[in-house]
């Protein structure tokens, strides 16, 4: 029986261990019975950085030294094999806290992608909650899974990953009204909005994340002219780093600007009717051609090919496989050393 990797604590055979070397570059292994890291800077043996604590300074073959730490969540899914485009951290965070996901929660997220902000979902649900899971493309799933697996070491209970369309397959995922938050990352998620009224407990929360302003303004009409929600909520999140060392303070030259928009709405109660919102005159109307370019080639469909789909499930299942076979080897060791066993 495997076990899931410690996030703290001293290293044990089946961690992940994140090495920072010579000029700062990162080096994440899973730490095996007799394994070694070999680099053109020389041999580092694993079993040198079992039972040392997080944030030890390892020395390998050469002399060189090597910062070993656990990779944070955030770094673990900016490194993972992709089959889809991830969410990155600074929005995963805006919509862990935009949806308010309690541990708990029943939540439903469309669609998986690579799997990068079903592991924050599944962290904020904790052990008593659960995770449906709707992606359309078997490749992309695989894909997923494996990251989530590598990431946990297990398959988390909490987490059901259905094959299929929202629209067609949520209603026998989940009862009615049973829902408190559903998170849609798709290129038009006003296709799902009815079914996700549907399933959403009254007060429940429903969430958009889109990529381009005419996606954003034709959801949030959508939500409007339903009657079932409140008035949406849109914003975007722009991080920029500083530079911090004695009196050069700065802000760097680069910046993570913008990569989509959240938006937000809360299910109201069967029957509810929100009080008007008065508003000035604006264009909220729209025509056939301005729907045209809502489409969602329109707005950009990224495809990846067959060949490097296939080489991203390959390399994540490989690495899921390699945290399974490392924890099961320590396990096996353990039962081994134990007496009474």
């Amino acid at each position: 029986m495997s076990e899931t990797p410690h996030l703290s604590g001293p290293f044990r055979v089946g961690d992940r261990v994140q090495l920072t070397g010579p000029k700062g570059r990162l080096h994440t292994i899973t730490l095996r019975e007799n394994g070694e890291l070999h680099t053109h800077n020389g041999v580092l043996k694993h079993e040198i950085l079992v039972g040392e604590p997080d944030g030890s300074v390892v020395t390998n073959s050469s002399g060189h030294e090597y910062l070993a730490l656990r990779p944070l969540l955030r770094d673990f899914v900016m490194s993972m094999p992709r089959g889809a485009a991830i969410v990155y951290p600074k929005d995963a965070a805006q919509i862990l806290a935009a949806a308010d996901i309690f541990p708990g929660a029943t939540v439903v997220e469309a669609g998986v992608g690579s799997g990068a902000l079903s592991l924050w979902l599944l962290r904020a649900i904790g052990p008593s909650g659960r995770l449906v899971s709707f992606e359309r493309r078997e490749e992309f799933a695989d894909v997923a899974r494996a990251n989530v697996e590598t990431f946990l070491g297990v398959a988390p209970p909490t987490w059901d990953v259905v094959v299929g369309d929202l629209v067609e397959s949520l209603p026998d995922a989940v009862a009615p009204a049973s829902v408190d938050r559903v998170v849609l990352d798709m290129l038009a998620p006003w296709e799902c909005i009815d079914v996700a009224a549907d399933a959403l407990t009254p007060g429940g929360v429903v969430l958009c994340y889109v990529a381009t302003a005419t996606q954003l303004s034709r959801v949030a009409e959508y939500i409007r002219n339903t009657g079932l929600f409140t008035d949406p909520d849109a914003s975007e999140t722009m991080v920029r780093g500083w530079h911090v060392e004695g009196l050069a303070v700065r802000p760097d030259h680069r910046m993570v600007a913008h990569t989509g928009f959240l938006l937000t709405a809360r299910r109201l109660a069967p029957g509810a009717v929100p009080p008007e919102v008065k508003r000035r005159a604006s264009k909220s109307s729209y025509g056939d051609e301005d729907v045209e370019l809502w489409t969602p080639g329109a707005v950009g469909d990224r495809e990846i090919t067959d060949k490097n789909l296939r080489k991203r499930i390959r390399e994540a299942q490989k690495a899921a496989a390699g945290v399974k076979q490392s924890a099961d080897a320590s396990t096996g060791a353990a039962e081994s050393a134990d007496p009474t066993a």
